[in-house]
Formats: structure tokens, C-alpha cells, sequence
């Protein structure tokens, strides 16, 4: 045993742990999270507070299993453990159980089947005891990758889905047949579940990679027949990773793919090594590898998520969500680049005496590409910044924004300089250097005459003159005009 400190919130005071030497960092934190209270914590002292009240409620009943040996054993071996809620005493909110898989391989690299089997009898007798009125039990597997790393096995096989289905038919086959004990075992004590219908779930598969889990799945399910119905409705779920995998070092929650090589610490998680020894690959072959571009480990894609999601499913009473391809980003658009040398005018034209240059680039078909914004009059940050906007729409217009959209959220801005315009026969009178350029822009480079004419009004009366009183009239409305236009060329007839 080693003691060290842990909080499972950096801003929260530490609490002593003692736990498993050989247990890292990340199960003090979790054993700190997984304990109620906020002083000191051993592993055994916290384990024994909700197995007390089972092992008590077990000898009750008269069940002649001894279950508080198994609970202990199954956790420091960490093979399995409850979730939050049994640790915190509310085990009737949320009953489940986790068990990790690669903790099951023996040292010759064996599946104990019998002794899985016995894990998942022992966790459903356990929330059965903890939660006796509740209904619904979530016993689930966790790191499945790390299984069938250590076993040999990539992800993406049709053998790796065979070991899943197995093993998720065990898992149902005996979490089923506890529950049938527990209901055999209460004689009315509890409230009994309605008779159930034989079970619909496939059978497991004809064959398996892992010798004698295909025996053992199907004497589960022979003694489930004979057990008749159980006291749960459900009893086996995965769910998402909590406190429990962390403490028993899980690294890919329930039947996840391994995403990653890397631990936390940089170095090589446990399933990327047990990878490479089932391959027989040393670290400095691995390293070849990578330095040569071919990478040691196989990365499942989603595809191969989602076909195992659909092997195991059948099997369990409730499961997450189907995973999802993520949407392909979208490519940026390319820019397309002006000639060296491009056509084009420059206007001039002043609005409200205040003269402008409006230089154009086109391309070689005739389309607008690029603008530039020249002004006298004006002091330096106006310049600036008007230089500054008309580079910015010259990078939407090369990276396909259409000049019409321009157009639609800049005409009509209000600010001054404002006024008539001359030197421009296209347009007559602009509310601001902005709508000027794009009325001018839209007059010559799309044919528009629908923009209705701009009404200066004095800075004083901006937002409060005659027109904003008046009525709005469906009179005299320019053909096939926008909305917007339409709005704005209301006039009242006297």
C-alpha cells in the first residue's frame, strides 16, 4: 500500500488515500471522488462501508454465497467495482456495476471465463442486494480494446466481433440467471417482476477465438432457460465512463476502439503494449516503424465502431447512442488569384463635396475580383480603415462571396459624408462613401436599377424626419424590387 494525497477538484483542500501501491494517480483522485466525506481514505475502509450492507442483507435472505469476499477480491484485482452511486450510499438512484475485461487474462494469457461468469453473478447479486426495489440494473464491460489488443486481435475483425458477441452473451446469460436466484432467494419478500417471455436475444456465436468462451456462453445460457424469469427488467447496460473506470485503471470505456497509443504521461498506454507484445514487437522495432511512416498500432475507423456497436447491441438490455461520422470540415474555398495584369476604371466622383477614387480589378471574364477606395478630404484613421474595408471585400469577392451580398449589407448604410454626388451619372444621391460604392458597383457590374433612390436627411433629423412619420402607402412600387427596395420607395401622394 502506498498513501499519497488527492482532490478530485484542483481548487478543493486534498485528502489523504491509501490505496494499492501499484495503483496510479488517476485511481487516488477517482477513490477521492468515490468516497463520501472529506477526510482521509483507505481503499479497504471505503470499499467495506457499502459492502457491509450487502454482505448484511445477503445472510438476511439466506444467500450462501460469500459475497463479500468476492466484492473484495474483484476490486483489488480490479476486475470490477459498483458505480458512484453505491459508494455514496444511493444505490437506489443509479445501480451499476463495471467490469474491466483485460483483468480477466491470467498470466499465460487465458480468458478466465468461469471466472467472468462468476464477476457478473456477483455484481448482479450485489446491486440486487444494495437496491432491492429498484428494477432496473446496469451491469456493463468496459475496455474491450484493451482485450483484444492483448489477445491479438484488431479491432476492425470479424474475430474481435465474434469475442464481443460472446462475451456480451455471457454477460446477459449469467446477469439474467442471478437475477432469477435473487427473485427465488426473496420468496415475496420483495415485490416480484411480472413472468417474463423467454429471452429473444441471439445465441452466442458458433466460435470464438478465446478458448472456452463459447462453451461457457452457452452453459449460461442452457441454465438461464431453467432458471425461469427474473426479479429485474434489466440488468445489463454500458454506460458512460465514470469514477469506477478510473479507479480500476480502465482506458477506453465500454466497447470503444483504443484512440490513442499515448498515456497521459507520454509514455505507452497498457494496451498499446500489450499490442506489441502480443505481436511480438519490441520498443525498438515499434520506434523503426514510426520513424519509417508506418505506424505499429492499427487505428479503427468509425466504421468499425459502428459495426461493433451493432454486434453487441442485440445482446444487452440498453446501450449509448450509435456512433456518428463526424461531418468532414468544410474546405475552405480557394482563392482565386487576379491576373498580373487586369482590367478595370477608376471612378471619380464626390458625394456631398467630399471627392473618392473607386478603382476596379476584373478578371479575365469581366467579373469584379477587387476594389480600392481612395479619399481626399478625410483624416488618416478614416483612410485607413477605408483602405483596410476595401482589401477585406476584395478577399471575399477572390474567395467567392458574391458581389450581390456585398451589395444587399452596404447600401443604405448612414453616415456622413452624405449628399448628392457628382461625377457619377449611375447614382444621383448616396447616404454615406459606403453607399455610394456599392450603388455605383451594382449599377455596373450587375445591371441593378431596382435599389431605390437614397433620401439624405439633415444629421439632426436622422432617424426622426417627415418620412419616418408618415404613412407607408403601396403606391408607385418599382417592378420585381427586393422587399428592402420596396420599403424604401414608399412614397405618400397628396
Amino acid at each position: 500500500m502506498r498513501r499519497t494525497e488527492a482532490a478530485v477538484d484542483p481548487d478543493e483542500a486534498p485528502r489523504p488515500i491509501t490505496l494499492p501501491a501499484a495503483w496510479e494517480d488517476a485511481a487516488a483522485s477517482a477513490l477521492a471522488a468515490l468516497a463520501p466525506g472529506h477526510g482521509p481514505v483507505t481503499l479497504a475502509g471505503a470499499a467495506q462501508d457499502w459492502i457491509a450492507p450487502i454482505a448484511a442483507r445477503a445472510q438476511e435472505i439466506g444467500l450462501d454465497i460469500p459475497i463479500a469476499d468476492r466484492l473484495h477480491q474483484l476490486l483489488l484485482l480490479r476486475r470490477g467495482a459498483p458505480t458512484d452511486a453505491v459508494w455514496h450510499g444511493r444505490a437506489a438512484d443509479a445501480p451499476g456495476f463495471v467490469l474491466v475485461l483485460p483483468a480477466f487474462l491470467d498470466c499465460a494469457g487465458a480468458f478466465d471465463s468461469a471466472g467472468f461468469a462468476e464477476a457478473v453473478e456477483t455484481a448482479v447479486l450485489a446491486l440486487g442486494l444494495a437496491a432491492p426495489r429498484v428494477r432496473h440494473l446496469d451491469v456493463g464491460l468496459a475496455d474491450l480494446a484493451g482485450l483484444l489488443a492483448a489477445c491479438g486481435l484488431d479491432y476492425d475483425t470479424e474475430d474481435a466481433r465474434d469475442v464481443a458477441r460472446t462475451l456480451a452473451a455471457l454477460l446477459r446469460a449469467r446477469a439474467d440467471a442471478a437475477s432469477a436466484l435473487l427473485r427465488r432467494r426473496c420468496d415475496g419478500a420483495v415485490q416480484r417482476a411480472p413472468d417474463q417471455h423467454p429471452p429473444a436475444w441471439p445465441a452466442a456465436p458458433a466460435r470464438c477465438v478465446l478458448p472456452g468462451l463459447t462453451e461457457a456462453a452457452a452453459a449460461a445460457r442452457a441454465a438461464l432457460d431453467a432458471a425461469g424469469p427474473g426479479l429485474h427488467t434489466t440488468t445489463t447496460a454500458i454506460g458512460r465512463p465514470g469514477a469506477a473506470e478510473a479507479l480500476l485503471g480502465v482506458e477506453t470505456g465500454g466497447i470503444a476502439p483504443c484512440f490513442s497509443p499515448l498515456a497521459a504521461d507520454g509514455g505507452l498506454t497498457r494496451t498499446a503494449r500489450a499490442w506489441l507484445a502480443a505481436r511480438g514487437l519490441g520498443a525498438e522495432r515499434a520506434l523503426a516503424m514510426a520513424l519509417a511512416g508506418d505506424s505499429p498500432f492499427p487505428i479503427a475507423p468509425i466504421a468499425a465502431h459502428q459495426a461493433m456497436h451493432d454486434a453487441v447491441a442485440p445482446y444487452l438490455h440498453a446501450m449509448p447512442p450509435r456512433p456518428v461520422a463526424l461531418q468532414a470540415a468544410a474546405q475552405p474555398t480557394r482563392r482565386r488569384d487576379l491576373p498580373a495584369r487586369r482590367a478595370g476604371y477608376t471612378q471619380k466622383a464626390a458625394v456631398g463635396g467630399h471627392k473618392l477614387f473607386l478603382r476596379t480589378g476584373e478578371y479575365d471574364s469581366g467579373e469584379l475580383g477587387e476594389i480600392a477606395i481612395s479619399l481626399q478630404k478625410e483624416g488618416a484613421a478614416f483612410r485607413g480603415l477605408m483602405d483596410s474595408f476595401a482589401a477585406a471585400v476584395s478577399l471575399g469577392l477572390q474567395h467567392g462571396v458574391p458581389l450581390d451580398s456585398f451589395v444587399e449589407a452596404f447600401t443604405f448604410t448612414r453616415f456622413g459624408p452624405s449628399g448628392a454626388v457628382e461625377g457619377d451619372p449611375a447614382v444621383h444621391q448616396a447616404t454615406s462613401l459606403l453607399d455610394y460604392v456599392f450603388r455605383h458597383l451594382a449599377a455596373n457590374y450587375l445591371g441593378r436599377r431596382d435599389i431605390a433612390e437614397a433620401e439624405i436627411e439633415e444629421p439632426d433629423t436622422v432617424g426622426n424626419g417627415s418620412r419616418d412619420h408618415a404613412p407607408l402607402l403601396p403606391l408607385d412600387l418599382p417592378a420585381e424590387a427586393s422587399p428592402r427596395a420596396r420599403r424604401r420607395a414608399l412614397r405618400v401622394v397628396r
